[in-house]
């Protein structure tokens, strides 16, 4: 399992990297909401995933996912001290994002879009993002893990 991580990862970043997902932003699209795009696809794929992995290789995966992450973060020109201070945030954030991601059958769709304005500078009407969302939960069910560990995919949904 370990050797497909880098897979995995560089395939959620595919997805985060889909220019769709960034029209209606307020601003310019940054890092930081790169990176909330990045969390909720991570968590839709534990949240999906978490029962075909052990408990072990779900925990390296999510502490290779936080590498990475923070490698992102030095090579953008962050000391240590702020490395420390942001990785702790966006693991909070990412953890606050995974509770909302548990709970994402239960809500309607307007808490929903609500949660997207809450994490990213977009309107509180905006329904693209949970739309996405939407599409690529059902992807992962239909999807096995396995499809995920093998090279950079083609996603259609």
């Amino acid at each position: 399992m370990k050797n497909s991580y880098l897979n995995i990862y560089n395939n959620l970043i595919k997805l985060t990297r889909n220019k769709n997902l960034y029209f209606n932003l307020k601003n310019t699209d940054t890092f930081s909401d790169r990176l909330v795009i990045l969390l909720f696809h991570f968590g839709f794929f534990l949240k999906i995933y978490k029962k075909e992995m052990t408990k072990d290789d779900a925990q390296d995966f999510f502490d290779f996912v936080i590498r990475q992450i923070e490698l992102s973060i030095r090579e953008i020109g962050y000391g240590d001290v702020a490395v420390n201070k942001k990785m702790k945030e966006y693991v909070n954030l990412f953890y606050s994002i995974l509770e909302k991601v548990e709970q994402w059958e239960l809500m309607v769709k307007n808490e929903k879009i609500h949660i997207f304005a809450k994490y990213m500078n977009i309107n509180d009407e905006n329904d693209l993002l949970v739309d996405y969302f939407e599409k690529y939960n059902q992807f992962l069910l239909k999807n096995s893990l396995k499809n995920f560990t093998k090279d950079i995919l083609n996603f259609k949904f």
